[in-house]
């Protein structure tokens, strides 16, 4: 197990006078040890500093909330279990108190059977529409559990409480995210234009960089620096170089070194990069092998200034902690109207291509010269899971919105180059309507995992993103 929990929760055990006080201690117990087997750090009152660690009254909510404030910059969510009936006021003052702006999941424990006498009675079925009806008034957003009732040791329960933490990390990650905009959108993308405005006024900030500050920057450096050379360790540690000429290899370490100092300057979580066609013009290689490796190392990197395409790759990132790529809906795939073909010049993360290799882009060559793309990476994509989604600024509306869906990625034959894949994904005619009926992109982003439950969680209903789950 990790030393690093996967997540830091607050939690409100609530509690109700005239029912009985053991079931509190009880869930206490409990949750300490499916923490623990979790690895998910916990604060909680001290069994003394409330009775038995519950929050019942104003003076509870108090308390809980002053714990919570003290670690306002660790909590990520806030779990609340109802043992009993729990008060509602209690759970609700706490949370207004703490003002943490985190989400929130509801659990309530179902009674036994045989159990339904006074000493014994829950009532947490009923008490989770008071609590969930109370946090509703005072405009708290809140995540229900699969069942309405259900015990902390159910695998369902462990599987939503998992899930909630990840939840909880798109949230935070989101509302904080700083990007990095390396150069201008190539005139012949409209379809990536965005708002920068729409971003900023959801916490999302934008840093923009001048193409050719970064390659002036990458031309001062030579061969011979010491920076370079362990860049070029690190390539010939990441991928098979093929054929690519060494002077090639020194010209993309040197703008890796570059792009890493811009990131590492200016704080910034993910990139889009200008890269067609005044990268290969003007500086005489392709930026796919270090969009690649950032990729990989959980700093996304899209291409062709796709800044909200970077940002889906971030979601997608945080909502599984497995690195995403930028890919297009590029092609059917014969007659399978279940199928498709996902393509792209050669950025995505070594993750998704197990035959990874630098080689060049055969499509931009024929344009800019074939000797100017190398750099771009060439493998095909097995046999995995797959969640896709985008997330776009709809400026006509001033809003936010995204789809999500999940399907799998298959080892159907596909011949070609750059980096492809073959995407199965039901009802996949009545997607690609959707998409062109409400203006999305021809980008979307792939993760190799199953996630969009998740994603429409925390961007919809804790965000307020209108998000879309494709059935």
């Amino acid at each position: 197990m990790a030393d690093t929990p996967v997540s830091t929760l607050g939690v409100i055990i609530g509690n109700r006078d005239f029912f009985p006080d053991k079931l509190v201690a009880e869930a206490r117990t409990e949750l300490i040890g499916l923490f623990k087997q979790l690895n998910i750090r916990g604060i909680f009152l001290a069994d003394a500093d409330t009775k038995l660690g519950g929050v019942e009254t104003f003076a509870d909510a108090q308390k809980c909330a002053a714990l919570f404030r003290q670690h306002r910059e660790t909590i990520e969510g806030v779990l609340v279990v109802l043992p009993n009936f729990g008060d509602e006021k209690g759970v609700a003052e706490t949370l207004k108190l703490a003002g943490l702006d985190v989400p929130v999941l509801v659990q309530a424990y179902p009674d036994d059977l045989n159990k339904l006498d006074v000493v014994n009675r829950r009532d947490a079925w009923c008490g989770k529409i008071s609590v969930c009806n109370n946090l509703y008034q005072y405009g708290i957003k809140y995540t229900l559990t699969s069942k309405h009732v259900i015990r902390l040791n159910d695998p369902v329960f462990q599987k939503d409480l998992l899930d909630f933490t990840s939840v909880c990390k798109v949230v935070g990650g989101l509302k904080k995210v700083r990007i990095g905009a390396v150069g201008a959108r190539p005139t012949a993308f409209n379809t990536v234009r965005y708002s920068e405005k729409i971003l900023q006024r959801n916490g999302i900030s934008v840093t923009t960089v001048d193409l050719s500050e970064i390659l002036g920057n990458a031309n001062k450096l030579t061969a011979n620096d010491q920076v370079v050379k362990d860049k070029l360790e690190q390539i010939h540690a990441y991928t098979s170089v093929g054929k690519t000429p060494s002077e090639k290899l020194v010209q993309i370490a040197k703008l890796d070194v570059v792009l890493r100092a811009f990131m590492q300057e200016n704080a910034l979580d993910c990139t889009a990069i200008q890269c067609w066609t005044s990268l290969q013009q003007n500086y005489g290689c392709n930026v796919c092998t270090s969009m690649s490796m950032m990729s990989e190392n959980m700093l996304p990197s899209a291409c062709e200034v796709d800044v909200t395409g970077t940002l889906s790759m971030y979601a997608l990132q945080l909502a599984s902690g497995a690195p995403s790529a930028l890919v297009d809906w590029n092609n059917n795939y014969a007659d399978d109207e279940s199928k498709c073909v996902l393509f792209h010049c050669g950025n995505w993360a070594k993750s998704f291509l197990p035959d990874i290799s630098i080689s060049t882009a055969p499509i931009l060559g024929t344009s800019v010269g074939t000797e100017n793309t190398y750099g771009a990476l060439d493998g095909r994509t097995p046999a995995m899971p797959l969640t896709y989604g985008r997330i776009s600024t709809d400026d006509c509306k001033g809003v936010i919105r995204a789809y999500v869906g999940e399907g799998a990625l298959t080892d159907d034959e596909l011949k070609t180059f750059g980096n492809r894949a073959v995407a199965q994904i039901n009802n996949l005619q009545g997607l690609m309507h959707y998409i062109c009926r409400n203006g999305f992109e021809h980008h979307v982003v792939m993760n190799a995992s199953k996630t969009a439950g998740i994603l429409k969680e925390a961007m919809e209903n804790y965000l307020g993103w209108d998000t879309h789950v494709h059935e």
